[in-house]
């Protein structure tokens, strides 16, 4: 799905899947202003798994008033139920969804603690719904609650400006990179900051994501020294740095991490993307020229699928299937394991039928080797002697 010149609609600004509870994804995109009569735009968009693609029109649309500005960021909330949107004049403004396939509907609505705040560059759900965070171009940094939006942590200077940040798997952490290159970590359930994760002085923290297997406590940053471009790994234990590599081997301008864990991705500042397999830290997909010569704004992954989703001014959003090692379905797990009780049972039977187990001896009335028992003439006697003659 392109941007094109002569498109009645403006350039794609930013998108999002949405895993739907009947575990149906769908995306949304923001579209920007074009002139006086292409209004900013918000569009669902449902999507094909066989043929990795966006359907070709949108099931809902809902059209941005012209002081509202332009769309920023999406944030969707797990429930797949509704997500925010961060808006260029200043304001968060919530959308829920309703119906479904060519019935669906976007409700807005607006929350006063979200509103005349200053454009957010940032927002984001930790991983459990829980926790909302927003920051924002100043600087200012918010975590509060969901859905009451209680406020947790309310810091106007956080950082110079926010350039990203990340929640926790367990939600009790949030990791945040400003544009000076430094970056913080904070402990959501006191409301203040644990540490500044240290840089030497010619490097800048640019992005970050937290590992999402649950096992591996990981801290993952793209971290550029002059003009080279490497990812580092924090262990969450010490903050302290374990080691890095380097991967995309240019600026990245978004990273991103699939939700089972098991992928990192990050897309450049020109156009092209990777994925990296996090348990060997190697390349298992490489698109050069993905958004040729643009700077990649948005890269997700697809909540069910080895696919990614990625959007740019200049060319639009794009579905991108992964060449990476297919995963076993739930299905073919069930399978297996019916096949490998079917074979233990074969040859358990096998085996008994050709051993020569006591178990085994015949029954018939007439055998040769039956036993005959004589009991003590004596019933009453303090020990029974039984005499087995064969």
């Amino acid at each position: 799905m392109e941007n094109d010149s002569g498109s009645p609609q403006g350039p794609v600004t930013c998108g999002s899947w949405i895993r739907r509870p009947e575990n149906v994804n769908l995306a949304v995109l923001g579209r920007s202003r074009r002139g006086d009569s292409c209004p900013s735009l918000l569009q669902i968009f449902s999507f094909d798994p066989n043929t990795t693609s966006l359907s070709t029109s949108p099931l809902a649309t809902f059209v941005l008033e012209a002081e509202e500005g332009d769309p920023i960021a999406i944030a969707v909330h797990p429930s797949g139920d509704d997500f925010l949107c961060s808006l260029s004049n200043g304001s968060c403004k919530l959308f829920e969804l309703y119906g479904h396939d060519k019935n669906m509907k976007l409700m807005a609505k607006e929350l006063a603690p979200l509103q005349g705040i200053g454009p957010q560059k940032c927002i984001t759900f930790s991983v459990d719904g829980s926790k909302f965070a927003a920051g924002a171009l100043d600087g200012h940094l918010r975590i509060m609650e969901w859905p009451s939006m209680r406020m947790i942590l309310d810091e106007p200077k956080a950082h110079k400006s926010v350039r990203d940040m990340d929640f926790s798997l367990d939600s009790e952490f949030l990791a945040s990179t400003s544009t000076d290159g430094s970056a913080r970590i904070w402990k959501i359930e006191d409301g203040v900051p644990l540490t500044t994760l240290s840089r030497n002085s010619d490097e800048k923290i640019e992005l970050c994501r937290f590992s999402k297997d649950g096992t591996k406590p990981f801290l993952f940053g793209s971290v550029q020294k002059g003009d080279k471009s490497f990812t580092a790994v924090w262990d969450m234990s010490t903050w302290n740095k374990i080691g890095h590599k380097r991967l995309l081997r240019k600026s990245a301008s978004v990273m991103s991490i699939s939700h089972d864990g098991k992928y990192l991705s990050m897309g450049s500042k020109d156009g092209d993307i990777c994925v990296v397999e996090i348990k060997k830290m190697q390349i298992h997909h490489y698109s050069k020229r993905l958004h040729l010569g643009t700077n990649i704004a948005t890269l997700e992954f697809c909540p069910t699928e080895r696919v990614v989703l990625t959007t740019s001014i200049e060319w639009g959003a794009q579905v991108t299937k992964l060449n990476v090692p297919k995963d076993w379905k739930e299905w073919q797990i069930y399978v297996v394991l019916v096949g490998l009780f079917i074979a233990s049972a074969i040859v358990f039977y096998i085996f008994f039928e050709n051993s020569d187990s006591f178990w085994n001896f015949p029954m018939g009335k007439n055998q040769p080797a039956r036993p005959r028992l004589i009991r003590d003439p004596n019933p009453h006697s303090f020990h029974d002697q039984i005499d087995i003659e064969l």
